[in-house]
Protein backbone atom coordinates (compact mmCIF):
# COMPACT_ATOMS: atom_id res chain seq x y z
CA UNK A 1 0.00 0.00 0.00
CA UNK A 2 1.06 3.33 -1.01
CA UNK A 3 0.32 6.76 1.69
CA UNK A 4 0.93 10.43 2.14
CA UNK A 5 0.91 11.77 5.32
CA UNK A 6 -0.25 15.04 5.71
CA UNK A 7 -2.15 17.47 7.73
CA UNK A 8 -5.22 20.30 6.52
CA UNK A 9 -4.77 23.32 8.19
CA UNK A 10 -7.51 26.00 7.57
CA UNK A 11 -6.41 29.75 7.57
CA UNK A 12 -8.75 32.93 7.81
CA UNK A 13 -10.76 32.61 3.64
CA UNK A 14 -10.82 29.05 3.61
CA UNK A 15 -6.83 28.45 2.10
CA UNK A 16 -5.56 25.09 2.87
CA UNK A 17 -2.14 25.19 3.75
CA UNK A 18 -0.75 20.92 3.05
CA UNK A 19 2.05 20.40 5.56
CA UNK A 20 3.83 17.41 5.83
CA UNK A 21 4.57 16.15 9.18
CA UNK A 22 7.35 14.38 9.84
CA UNK A 23 6.85 13.97 13.88
CA UNK A 24 3.60 11.85 13.24
CA UNK A 25 3.10 8.48 13.30
CA UNK A 26 3.43 6.73 10.24
CA UNK A 27 -0.31 5.02 8.98
CA UNK A 28 -0.25 1.39 9.21
CA UNK A 29 -1.60 -0.35 6.82
CA UNK A 30 -2.82 -4.51 7.12
CA UNK A 31 -4.24 -6.58 4.59
CA UNK A 32 -6.50 -9.70 5.76
CA UNK A 33 -6.55 -12.18 3.08
CA UNK A 34 -10.14 -13.91 2.38
CA UNK A 35 -10.72 -17.24 5.21
CA UNK A 36 -10.86 -20.80 3.38
CA UNK A 37 -14.33 -20.52 5.13
CA UNK A 38 -15.34 -17.81 3.12
CA UNK A 39 -13.87 -19.35 -0.11
CA UNK A 40 -15.95 -22.11 -0.02
CA UNK A 41 -19.17 -19.61 -0.44
CA UNK A 42 -18.45 -18.59 -3.34
CA UNK A 43 -17.03 -15.31 -2.24
CA UNK A 44 -13.45 -13.52 -1.26
CA UNK A 45 -13.42 -10.20 0.59
CA UNK A 46 -10.16 -8.53 1.29
CA UNK A 47 -9.46 -6.44 3.92
CA UNK A 48 -7.97 -2.98 4.37
CA UNK A 49 -6.97 -1.77 8.12
CA UNK A 50 -5.52 1.36 8.31
CA UNK A 51 -4.26 3.07 11.55
CA UNK A 52 -2.97 6.73 10.93
CA UNK A 53 -2.71 10.25 13.08
CA UNK A 54 -5.29 11.81 11.03
CA UNK A 55 -9.13 11.52 10.54
CA UNK A 56 -9.43 12.15 6.92
CA UNK A 57 -8.48 9.65 4.30
CA UNK A 58 -9.28 7.82 0.76
CA UNK A 59 -9.02 4.83 -0.12
CA UNK A 60 -9.01 3.32 -3.36
CA UNK A 61 -8.48 -0.44 -4.43
CA UNK A 62 -6.33 -1.67 -7.64
CA UNK A 63 -6.38 -4.74 -9.40
CA UNK A 64 -2.66 -5.28 -11.21
CA UNK A 65 -2.16 -2.08 -11.32
CA UNK A 66 -5.83 -1.13 -12.52
CA UNK A 67 -8.49 1.05 -10.51
CA UNK A 68 -11.38 -0.89 -8.64
CA UNK A 69 -14.63 0.01 -8.05
CA UNK A 70 -17.03 -2.02 -7.96
CA UNK A 71 -17.48 -4.29 -4.33
CA UNK A 72 -15.73 -1.92 -2.75
CA UNK A 73 -17.29 -0.89 1.01
CA UNK A 74 -15.35 1.74 2.95
CA UNK A 75 -16.13 2.62 6.55
CA UNK A 76 -15.58 6.30 8.18
CA UNK A 77 -12.98 6.81 10.24
CA UNK A 78 -12.82 6.00 13.83
CA UNK A 79 -11.19 7.80 16.61
CA UNK A 80 -9.48 5.68 19.02
CA UNK A 81 -8.31 6.18 22.70
CA UNK A 82 -4.70 6.73 22.14
CA UNK A 83 -5.74 9.46 19.57
CA UNK A 84 -5.34 7.63 16.49
CA UNK A 85 -7.76 7.05 13.84
CA UNK A 86 -8.69 3.37 12.38
CA UNK A 87 -10.28 2.86 9.19
CA UNK A 88 -12.01 -0.51 6.97
CA UNK A 89 -12.13 -0.83 3.92
CA UNK A 90 -13.61 -3.98 2.19
CA UNK A 91 -13.19 -5.67 -1.26
CA UNK A 92 -15.32 -8.23 -2.55
CA UNK A 93 -14.17 -10.68 -5.38
CA UNK A 94 -14.62 -14.15 -6.63
CA UNK A 95 -12.82 -16.45 -5.20
CA UNK A 96 -11.46 -17.21 -8.85
CA UNK A 97 -10.08 -13.73 -8.79
CA UNK A 98 -7.74 -14.58 -5.74
CA UNK A 99 -6.49 -18.02 -6.72
CA UNK A 100 -5.15 -16.35 -10.06
CA UNK A 101 -2.06 -14.30 -9.53
CA UNK A 102 -3.67 -11.18 -9.30
CA UNK A 103 -1.97 -8.31 -7.48
CA UNK A 104 -4.68 -6.23 -5.12
CA UNK A 105 -3.20 -3.29 -3.30
CA UNK A 106 -4.65 -0.70 -0.88
CA UNK A 107 -4.20 2.99 -1.19
CA UNK A 108 -5.07 5.13 1.67
CA UNK A 109 -4.15 8.68 0.80
CA UNK A 110 -4.90 11.86 2.76
CA UNK A 111 -8.06 14.02 1.92
CA UNK A 112 -6.92 17.43 0.57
Amino acid sequence: GVYIICITVVFGQGTKLIVADSSLAAPTLSLLPPSSEELKTAKATLICLAQMSVGFADVSWTSDGKPVTGGVFTGTAEQKPDKTFGLSSFLTITPSEWITDRVFTCKVSCRV
